[in-house]
């Protein structure tokens, strides 16, 4: 009995040594979070199947999604966004589907590792995972200060070139970050500052199509008149 209640409490000291190291491993790497979360549940005599699963849950890259950025868009202007705004998929980097982590190909995960690496701005950034909008901010920020962000995410939009306009609309990106639109959908942003734009834009056509319009109906008048003035003179020679 005393042997077995040893061999007990050395196999849950071993265990508890075990989740330890994994912990640190996993907190130092920044790997996936589904790793963490199953490490409570991994059994020091777990099978050789469910070591082959917590190794790739292990090993697995971790997707950095980062809602802090969505909650601030959501108290601050009552919109509701989701990872759209900075993620291929809308549902974020998380899953399956087209621009998600595990439908990577191995040329996408070595483009996902470079812009992982771009620690510090001004560096070309192609993540697979990312939208324009999303590649643009670790562009101009470098993912270690977007990183730092995450604090304050009111003052990423302070931090965006005045003159950034990925979706060419006329409102800056730092705008629709603010006001929660689509940075890279230009069907998307303030009906006040899209009409503006759009009017602007379209001054020249809008002037040439209202000339000829007004010419049209004049040309129109004229001809009605001379019908007009035609089936008079008719009617006078037949009187």
């Amino acid at each position: 009995m005393g042997m077995r209640i040893f061999n007990r409490r050395g196999a849950e000291a071993q265990r508890k040594k075990i989740h330890m190291t994994l912990e640190s491993i996993s907190r130092r790497s920044q790997l996936s979070a589904a790793c963490r979360l199953f490490l409570p549940h991994f059994p020091l005599c777990a099978s050789a199947p469910l070591r082959f699963i917590f190794l790739l849950l292990l090993l697995s890259p971790r997707a950095d999604a980062y809602p802090e950025f969505q909650v601030f868009i959501k108290e601050s202007t009552g919109r509701a966004v989701n990872c759209a705004m900075c993620h291929a998929h809308s549902d974020g980097p998380e899953g399956t589907a087209a621009g998600q982590i595990g439908r990577l190909d191995a040329a996408d995960m070595d483009r996902l590792a470079q812009a992982r690496a771009a620690l510090q701005p001004g560096q070309k950034v192609d993540s697979p995972i990312l939208n324009p909008f999303g590649n643009h901010l670790i562009e101009v920020l470098g993912k270690e200060k977007f990183v730092e962000l995450r604090t304050a995410p009111e003052a990423l939009a302070e931090l965006l070139p005045a003159d950034s306009d990925l979706d060419h609309d006329g409102i800056p990106d730092a705008r629709e970050y603010k006001e929660g639109t689509h940075p890279v959908n230009r069907m998307d942003g303030n009906p006040a500052a899209l009409l503006l734009h759009n009017f602007k834009t379209s001054a020249t056509s809008i002037g040439l199509t209202l000339a000829a319009t007004v010419l049209g109906m004049w040309g129109l008048g004229h001809l009605l008149r001379g019908f007009a003035r035609a089936a008079s003179a008719k009617e006078e020679v037949e009187d």
